[in-house]
């Protein structure tokens, strides 16, 4: 009777921690998406309105840039003390922190009211939302991940990679229901910021939701073992002793993430500036293309539980590498039909690699520097290629007189770079992620490796369990 009492409250306690996860993550991802949409289509011309307009859209997307670049930041400061201090209060910081800043960017006067100082105080803000951000998005995936039993982490982990999208839709429908309420003028003028303006329900929501939530077993155990104590830098022991895994991981995620950011924000501004289709379409595009990428990241999260985290991944990324062949030029057919389609196919396998990610990383590193190992992986890609791959795609297609073949090109190769990092490394399926021996046990000589060094987790310590 006690057993199955033990497994009933491990079950909600499971079910507890995915939810607070991907709700929380998910609040703080539509305040991130509101501005990319955003930066594509109006903020050009109220924060940056003496440029041309083609400097005045790479200003902007630089704004939004700006706030990726912030990720890293955020992750290594986040990632060391979640590492050292438990993952769960990391999590109650960071989502304050993001609603707070999402708020006061609503609240923010134009370059017609304050003059260069618009620009500026908006750059403050994306820094600030950025860090949390960076802190955020690895500490929900791990809360979530650590809390899964073995056979469900995958499917877990498609849970959170519904996030972003679920973010897109929500913030490209408001949007869309926002100007097509009301003139263009007013738009403008205060409805953009509305939804910004909302941010504190993000604040209320997501600290409630994540009061409930106990600390991961892995950190638990690790507590309970005594290693905790002896994590004196998990950044420095990340980098050090998992630099493979590190590498491997970061080369994977440049390939999503700049495809990620090609279709949600790059693709926007095509759509409406270059192919000359209406804001609304776009936004109703957008909206259509991040239903697939739900049932995207749904389906790798679960088909990775059962052929593994690199067949799922592999699938995922050649599919991706041939729709960038052919996207832009279904999109210049500026039907509606076949450009849903694409760019619902582009996006749902880009996200369905997304929906793979948060396990791959978190089954990659032990414990005491799984915050660290991945929050440096994920952002570091975020870093390299999703921030700038908006505004580099702008410069491509300006001096390419509007051929955006250049960008297919970046885009390929950057599909091939994650595609090899994918091939490259042990299937991680299966590690037992709460054994001790997976925690920090610092050797007593200096200078040695610990326990869990590369080698510890390319071995795989693995479960016995029948799928």
């Amino acid at each position: 009777m006690n057993h199955n009492s033990a497994q009933g409250s491990d079950s909600a306690m499971q079910t507890r921690a995915v939810t607070a996860a991907t709700i929380g993550t998910a609040l703080e991802w539509t305040d991130f998406a509101l501005y990319g949409a955003l930066a594509a289509t109006v903020l050009p011309k109220l924060f940056f309105p003496a440029m041309d307009p083609t400097s005045s859209l790479l200003a902007s997307l630089a704004t939004f840039g700006v706030g990726l670049a912030a990720r890293p930041l955020g992750a290594v400061i986040c990632g060391s003390l979640g590492d050292k201090f438990g993952r769960r209060n990391l999590m109650l910081a960071t989502v304050s922190v993001m609603g707070l800043s999402s708020f006061l960017m609503g609240l923010l006067p134009t370059y017609a009211q304050i003059g260069v100082w618009a620009p500026i105080l908006l750059v403050l803000l994306r820094i600030v939302q950025g860090f949390a951000l960076g802190g955020e998005s690895t500490g929900g995936q791990l809360m979530a991940i650590e809390h899964a039993s073995p056979d469900r982490r995958g499917k877990y982990s498609g849970l959170l990679g519904i996030c972003s999208p679920v973010s897109q839709i929500v913030a490209n429908a408001v949007l869309f229901g926002l100007s097509a309420s009301m003139s263009a003028q007013a738009f403008e003028a205060w409805g953009w910021r509305v939804p910004f303006l909302l941010s504190f329900l993000l604040v209320i929501v997501g600290v409630y939701i994540r009061l409930k939530v106990h600390e991961t077993p892995a950190f638990v155990e690790m507590q309970r073992s005594g290693n905790v104590a002896k994590v004196s830098n998990p950044l420095r022991d990340a980098v050090r002793f998992h630099y493979k895994p590190l590498i491997r991981w970061m080369l994977f995620f440049c390939g999503p993430a700049a495809l990620f950011y090609l279709i949600v924000v790059f693709s926007l501004s095509y759509i409406t500036k270059t192919l000359n289709v209406p804001k609304q379409d776009g936004f109703m595009l957008l909206m259509g293309a991040n239903v697939f990428a739900i049932g995207g990241a749904l389906l790798g999260g679960m088909l990775s539980d059962r052929i593994g985290r690199k067949k799922a991944l592999a699938i995922g990324s050649i599919a991706t590498l041939l729709i960038s062949l052919v996207y832009f030029s279904v999109l210049d057919t500026r039907s509606f039909v076949p450009m849903l389609l694409i760019m619902g196919l582009f996006l749902g396998f880009t996200q369905y690699q997304s929906g793979i990610q948060p396990v791959a990383f978190a089954e990659a590193f032990p414990t005491n520097v799984r915050y660290s190992g991945s929050a440096l992986a994920y952002t570091g890609a975020n870093l390299l290629t999703g921030g700038p791959m908006p505004m580099v795609a702008v410069w491509l297609l300006s001096i390419s007189n509007g051929s955006p073949w250049a960008v297919v090109a970046l885009c390929a190769s950057l599909n091939l770079i994650s595609l090899i990092a994918i091939l490259w490394g042990p299937e991680t399926r299966g590690i037992d992620m709460n054994r001790a021996d997976s925690s920090s046990r610092l050797a007593g000589s200096a200078g040695q490796a610990p326990l869990s060094s590369p080698g510890a987790i390319d071995s795989g310590t693995r479960l016995g369990n029948s799928r």
